[in-house]
């Protein structure tokens, strides 16, 4: 199956140091801007309890869980420290302002 680039909205539709979700066939996923203007997309469930990241606190290049504090790496989705767990990645890019994920094939839609 090849990778498809889909577009899923707008840089400027995700607050810095915020989140904004997209629901997948392969589940539902979070779009991080960090305070340096970086972008991640990884699953949108803590891998300790299953809590919900796009609503945890983003800093550098990692977000908190709002639910038990565990922190995870937006870049490798590893919870990081002595927790153990990850939660899947996702290629993400910017072009002219508007945000494409990679995915196999997978249609997905704005939550």
């Amino acid at each position: 199956m090849s990778v498809k680039w889909v577009e899923v909205g707008s840089l400027d539709d995700i607050p810095i140091r915020g989140a904004r979700c997209v629901n997948t066939h392969a589940g539902r996923l979070a779009v991080f801007r960090t305070a340096g203007e970086q972008v991640f997309a990884i699953e949108d469930h803590c891998p300790h309890k299953g809590g919900p990241l796009s609503q945890g606190i983003v800093h550098d290049t990692s977000v908190t869980c709002p639910l038990h504090n565990w922190v995870i790496s937006l870049e490798t989705g590893r919870a990081q420290g002595a927790d153990e767990g990850a939660v899947r990645t996702v290629p993400v890019r910017v072009e002219a302002g508007r945000l494409f994920i990679a995915l196999g094939g997978v249609v997905v839609e704005a939550a």
